[in-house]
């Protein structure tokens, strides 16, 4: 089976300040650049990537998060995005591995990562994160049935970890959805310095980028 993660890439000017804050949340490191610019951390279902954006080769803000996926096998999936009639579809090589990259919705980029397999300048953490918890980020699109339509294509467990809202371009927020009782979660921020405050349907807290992540029962 082709497993399609969604990760959502989070520039930061701290990123170890915000691994401390995702780790407080039940998410754990997997991967770990030796030069401390990424790590990526995963959660029962889904992934957060975080990247120093005083070193970001493609403009990254601090503060921004954009979408991204990882896959077993790109050229699988190239193939099926062929045939759905993405346009530009292609894979390259980067230094840290292969990636597909197309033109999502809206022209949006749309940009897949191989999972690596090489290693070299890279630390793998035994993780393991609390299952209870989810990456589920909130897209702002301006073409809802387009997105859909593509995480039903990409398949793996991207269909169910994704919501959305109107937009005039895409937009992408971390969201949180977690089986923990909420009071709990809010006893843990507080105990880190962290203020969680009762939101729509959950929790919303300011991150260390100074950005509102909300956490969804």
């Amino acid at each position: 089976m082709n497993e399609v993660v969604i990760r959502t890439l989070r520039f930061s000017n701290d990123v170890q300040a915000m691994r401390a804050f995702l780790e407080t949340l039940g998410l754990r490191s997997r991967i770990e650049s030796e030069s401390g610019i990424w790590i990526d951390m995963v959660a029962g279902r889904g992934m957060i990537a975080l990247h120093d954006a005083a070193r970001s080769d493609t403009g990254g803000e601090p503060g921004q998060t954009r979408l991204t996926f990882e896959a077993d096998d790109i050229d699988e999936l190239l193939d099926r995005l062929d045939a759905a009639g993405f346009e530009d579809a292609s894979i390259f090589d980067e230094a840290f591995g292969r990636v597909l990259t197309a033109k999502g919705p809206d022209g949006a980029g749309l940009w897949i990562d191989e999972r690596p397999k090489d290693l070299y300048g890279y630390k793998l953490h035994d993780a393991h994160p609390d299952t209870r918890w989810s990456v589920t980020p909130m897209l702002g699109v301006p073409d809802r049935a387009g997105w859909e339509r593509l995480l039903g294509i990409l398949g793996g467990d991207n269909p169910e970890l994704a919501r959305f809202r109107a937009a005039g371009a895409l937009e992408v927020q971390i969201e949180l959805t977690t089986s923990e009782s909420l009071d709990a979660v809010a006893e843990r921020l507080a105990a880190t310095g962290y203020h969680a405050s009762r939101d729509d349907g959950g929790l919303a807290v300011t991150d260390p980028d100074g950005q509102i992540v909300r956490i969804r029962g």
